[in-house]
Formats: structure tokens, sequence, C-alpha cells
């Protein structure tokens, strides 16, 4: 019957679903002398993980202590960065330029001016490609009356 409840511990654990006082029943289970035969390829299983609590470092680990200086170094950045980026949008807002009523004026006349440019260009653009054809008919008729 005990080796019967210790297959059943030892599935929950394989799964991860023992309690601690079940993992202790384990552990002394696998670490005395009497294991069942069918049992016996777990017990280097559990004598490695009893080897693994029982080691200790002999390194010493210094651990830095958080000191004052560190938290002023990182309200410092803080306040450093809150600057930067007012800075920048300071910088953003003061450099967008700002027109009186008559360079407003001037500007929007500008625009107008451009536009009737612009249609200008272009009907003048279809005026010679009519003459393109002039000049074509010219060519014929030369031809025609040598």
């Amino acid at each position: 019957m005990e080796s019967a409840n210790i297959k059943q511990i030892l599935e929950a654990y394989f799964e991860g679903e023992t309690t601690l006082a079940e993992e202790k029943l384990l552990e002394n289970y696998f670490n005395n002398e009497k294991i069942s035969g069918d049992l016996l390829q777990y017990q280097p299983l559990f004598a490695g993980l009893k080897a693994a609590k029982a080691e200790q470092s002999t390194r010493a680990f210094n651990l830095p202590e958080t000191s004052k200086q560190k938290i002023i170094k990182t309200w410092w950045y803080g306040v450093a960065a809150m600057l930067v980026v007012a800075f920048g949008v300071g910088t953003f807002f003061f450099s967008q330029p700002q027109y009186s009523q008559e360079e407003k004026e001037a500007l929007a006349a500008f625009e107008k001016s451009k536009q009737a440019m612009l249609l200008l260009s272009e009907n003048l653009n279809k005026g010679t490609q009519q003459l393109t054809h002039v000049s074509q008919f010219e060519k014929t008729k030369d031809r025609i009356f040598e």
C-alpha cells in the first residue's frame, strides 16, 4: 500500500501539484534504505536534490547599498529630462511665424496671383500645342507648292 501511495504522490510531484509535506514525505522515503524495486529509478533524483540542498557557496558577495546619493541622482535625471522636454516644446511654439494682418493679406494676394499665373500658363501651353499643327500645315503646304 505504501508503494502505491508513493507512486500517486510521485505522479503529483512531477505534475507540480504536491504540498510541501508530501514532498518531504517523498524525500524521506527515497533517502531511506528501504525502497521498493520499481521505484529505485527515482532514488538518484532525490539523492541529488539532497546533495544540492547541502551545498554552500564559499564566494563572498558584496551587495551595493542604496544610498541617498543614488536617489538624488535619479531625481536629477527626471528634472533634466523635464527641462529638455520643456525647452523643445517652447522652441517649437516660439519658432512659429507670427504674421501681422497686413502680411497675412499680402500672402493671400500672393497665392491668388500664383493661381492666376498657373491658369495663364496652362492656357498658353494649349495655344502653343495648336501652333504645332499650324507649323505642320505650313511644311506640308510648302512641299506641295514646290
